[in-house]
Parts: structure tokens; C-alpha cells; sequence
């Protein structure tokens, strides 16, 4: 039996009823058509289906849709702004921290989410904050640059 919930995402408030078993990451791809949000492992290791709820990242296969009600979520489709992208997606962008393209909607997120916490931060706790956030491309090394760089950037629009 479907219970009907109410959440806001990107910004945009929804009334819809959902099945009690259904994940938050397939209500965003399946229902919202929301597909920046990864689904990969489906167990919490990875990290690709990494959305802000109420702020915080989640990984969305762990949560149930039912557990969203009267939160707040964020995907990647919510990030850019009204002058384009997000420094950080910038900072991605121009520093290759791209390249398969499937882990970085979740290391985008989470990297926000740490910036909005630790502005300034070192190298090493940039690798301790993307830790739950796996890439089998990159070698981290471009990513942890890209997130240096964000902080960077976003410490002088403040």
C-alpha cells in the first residue's frame, strides 16, 4: 500500500504516494526523472547515488523515499545556479576531474557539502571527506585538486 509523502527537491515541493520499499534513489531516477543521481552498488559502499538530504549527503540507495518525507534534497540537477554551474562543478570541469563521468554527481555533492562546512580545507581532510565516494577513473588526485580549487574560488565570493 502506498503512503503518500511530501519533499522538496531542487527547490520544488512534491505531493506523491510511494511504495513503503521504494529507495530514494530509484524515486529520483523512476519517478523524477532525476538520472544524475548514480545508481551503482546499491549497498552504501560507492557513494554514486550520493544526494544532500536536509543538507547532509545520503547515500539514496539506503534511504527509503518514505524517510524523505518533509526533508530537503538536492541532486546534481539542483546545483547550478542562475550564472551557470556551481564552482565546484567549474572546478571539476576544468581541472579533469572527469572522466567516466558515473561517481562524480556524488563526489559534487558531498564535496559541497564538506566546502560548506570546511571552506579552507588541506588536502588530506578533502581525501578524508570524499572517502565514502569511490572512482575507479581518476586516481583521486585531479578530484582532490578540483575541490582545492572550488575552495578557493568560493572563499573569494564570499
Amino acid at each position: 500500500m502506498k503512503k503518500l509523502i511530501s519533499l522538496t527537491v531542487n527547490g520544488k515541493v512534491y505531493e506523491v504516494a510511494v511504495s513503503p520499499n521504494q529507495t530514494l534513489v530509484d524515486f529520483l531516477r523512476n519517478e523524477l526523472d532525476l538520472i544524475g543521481t548514480k545508481k551503482g552498488c546499491e549497498v552504501g559502499d560507492c557513494g554514486s547515488c550520493t544526494v544532500l538530504m536536509d543538507g547532509r549527503p545520503v547515500n539514496s540507495c539506503l534511504v527509503l523515499a518514505v524517510q524523505a518525507n518533509g526533508r530537503e534534497i538536492q541532486t546534481i540537477e539542483g546545483l547550478e545556479n542562475p550564472e551557470g554551474l556551481h564552482p565546484i562543478q567549474k572546478a571539476f570541469v576544468e581541472k579533469g576531474a572527469i572522466q567516466c563521468g558515473f561517481c562524480t554527481p556524488g563526489m559534487i555533492l558531498t564535496a559541497k557539502s564538506f566546502l560548506e562546512k570546511n571552506p579552507a580545507p588541506d588536502r588530506e581532510e578533502i581525501r578524508k571527506a570524499i572517502s565514502g565516494n569511490l572512482c575507479r577513473c581518476t586516481g583521486y588526485q585531479k578530484i582532490v585538486d578540483a575541490i582545492e580549487a572550488a575552495s578557493v574560488e568560493m572563499s573569494r565570493k564570499e
